[in-house]
C-alpha cells in the first residue's frame, strides 16, 4: 500500500449557488485527505462492498467481475454474462440485493448485443456462490432497454435500491439518439423503477399504459451516470449534458427533466437548445455545470472519518478529474468543494469504516487504480 501525502494547493473553497455558469472553472480546494493506492484494475467501472467490508466486487468494462480482498488479493468471478464491449459499452454497475446476507443475490448492468446491429443496456441478477466458489449461479436478465439502438454510447445503467429495499431503480441513457428521452414508447433517456424480480410495480406513474411506459419513473434524461438516495429517502440523479449543462436532479415520480427539448447546454455542433426556464413545464436541475465535470458516479456520505462531509453528495468527475462535494439545504443544492484528483474518477464508494474509495477511469491517461481516501495526517 502506497500513501500519497495530502495535496495542499492554495485554492479557496469554491461555493456555487443553484448553478455554475459558463466561464472560469472553479479552483480546487485543499484536500483534507491522504490517498492510499490500493490496487490496479483494467478499465474498472463500478464497485460494491460485501457485508463486513473485507471484500468488494469490482466490474471491469471488458466483461470481468473481480472479487477484491482488503488484504490485496484479487480473483475473477465466473458466471458473468457476455457483454458487448466497445465505445462506452461493456460491464457496468454492480449492487447487492438489500437482503444479500440471506439470499446472496447480486445485480449487474451491462451492454448487450441485439438484433440487426443494435445494442441495449441490460440488467440481470444471480446468486453469488460464497466467496470461495467465486462464481454467479443462475444469472438471468430481468430488464432490457427497449428498443435497441445502434451505436455504443450513453447506456447509463446505474443501479440503486430504494431505502426500503422494495424497488430497483435503473438509469437508462438516450443512447445519443436525442428523441428517445421524450418518447414514452422507449425506455431510453429515463429512470426506470422495477420490483427486484424485474416485474413492473402497479403504482408506477405510467403503469396503465403498458409496454416501456409502464417501467418509467421519470423521463427527459440524457446520459444519467449517477443514481443515489439521500438520508431522507429522496432519489437524486446526475447526468452528462451535451456541450455544457451537466445536471444534478432531484427525481420526482413522473417528472420530466426536459432533454432534448431544454438543456443548459447546446448540441456539439453548436446548435442551440433552449435553457431551462421557469414555467417551461419541465423539472429544473438543482445544480448545473458549465464548464462540465462529466459526472460519473455519486454517493451520499454518512461516515465518521469525515464529519464535515456527512449528508453531502460525493460525485466523481471524468473530464473534471475531480471529486466534487455537493451540500444540500432542503431541496436546494450547491457545489461546496472540488478536489483535484489528477485523474478521471469513474466510481465513488463509502466503506463501513467511513473511508472513501474511488476508482480511476482507464482512459486519457488515467490509470485504473483503486484509491482509499482517509483523513490527512
Amino acid at each position: 500500500m502506497r500513501v500519497l501525502r495530502p495535496f495542499l494547493a492554495s485554492a479557496a473553497l469554491f461555493g456555487c449557488t443553484a448553478a455554475t455558469d459558463a466561464g472560469q472553472a472553479p479552483q480546487s480546494a485543499a484536500r483534507p485527505f491522504a490517498v492510499e493506492e490500493i490496487a490496479q484494475f483494467n478499465e474498472p467501472w463500478a464497485m460494491t462492498f460485501l457485508p463486513g467490508g473485507d471484500l468488494a466486487l469490482i466490474t471491469e468494462r471488458r466483461g470481468t467481475l473481480r472479487l477484491w480482498a482488503r488484504g490485496g488479493r484479487t480473483v475473477e468471478v465466473g458466471g458473468v454474462p457476455a457483454v458487448d464491449y466497445g465505445g462506452q459499452g461493456g460491464l457496468g454497475d454492480v449492487v447487492l440485493h438489500p437482503e444479500f446476507a440471506s439470499n446472496s443475490l447480486i445485480y449487474l448492468s451491462f451492454a448487450e448485443a441485439g438484433e440487426n446491429g443494435t445494442r441495449h443496456a441490460a440488467v440481470g441478477v444471480g446468486r453469488l456462490i460464497n466467496a470461495a466458489a467465486r462464481r454467479i449461479d443462475g444469472f438471468r436478465v430481468i430488464w432490457r432497454q427497449a428498443p435497441g439502438f445502434e451505436g455504443q454510447g450513453h447506456y447509463g445503467h446505474r443501479l440503486a435500491f430504494s431505502p426500503d429495499g422494495r424497488h430497483l431503480f435503473i438509469s437508462s441513457g438516450e443512447r445519443q439518439q436525442f428523441n428517445p428521452a421524450q418518447d414514452m414508447n422507449s425506455s431510453g433517456g429515463k429512470v426506470i423503477r422495477l420490483n427486484p424480480d424485474g416485474s413492473v410495480p402497479a403504482d408506477n406513474p405510467f403503469a396503465s399504459r403498458g409496454g416501456a411506459a409502464a417501467q418509467i419513473w421519470s423521463l427527459g434524461h440524457r446520459n444519467p451516470l449517477g443514481l443515489a438516495f439521500d438520508a431522507q429517502g429522496r432519489l437524486w440523479e446526475h447526468e452528462m449534458g451535451p456541450r455544457g449543462g451537466d445536471e444534478l436532479n432531484l427525481i420526482q415520480r413522473g417528472g420530466n427533466y426536459g432533454y432534448v427539448t431544454v438543456s443548459n447546454g447546446d448540441h456539439y455542433g453548436g446548435r442551440d437548445i433552449p435553457d431551462h426556464r421557469p414555467g417551461d413545464g419541465f423539472a429544473p436541475p438543482k445544480v448545473t455545470w458549465t464548464p462540465v465535470i462529466s459526472p460519473s458516479s455519486m454517493i451520499f456520505y454518512s461516515g465518521a472519518m469525515f464529519p464535515d462531509w456527512r449528508g453531502s453528495a460525493l460525485i466523481g468527475g471524468l473530464s473534471g478529474r475531480a471529486l466534487v462535494r455537493v451540500t444540500f439545504d432542503g431541496d436546494t443544492a450547491r457545489e461546496a468543494e472540488r478536489f483535484d484528483m489528477g485523474q478521471r474518477i469513474r466510481e465513488v464508494e463509502q466503506h463501513e469504516d467511513g473511508s472513501v474509495y474511488v476508482l480511476e477511469d482507464m482512459q486519457r491517461g488515467s490509470g485504473g487504480r483503486l484509491l482509499r481516501l482517509v483523513p490527512a495526517r
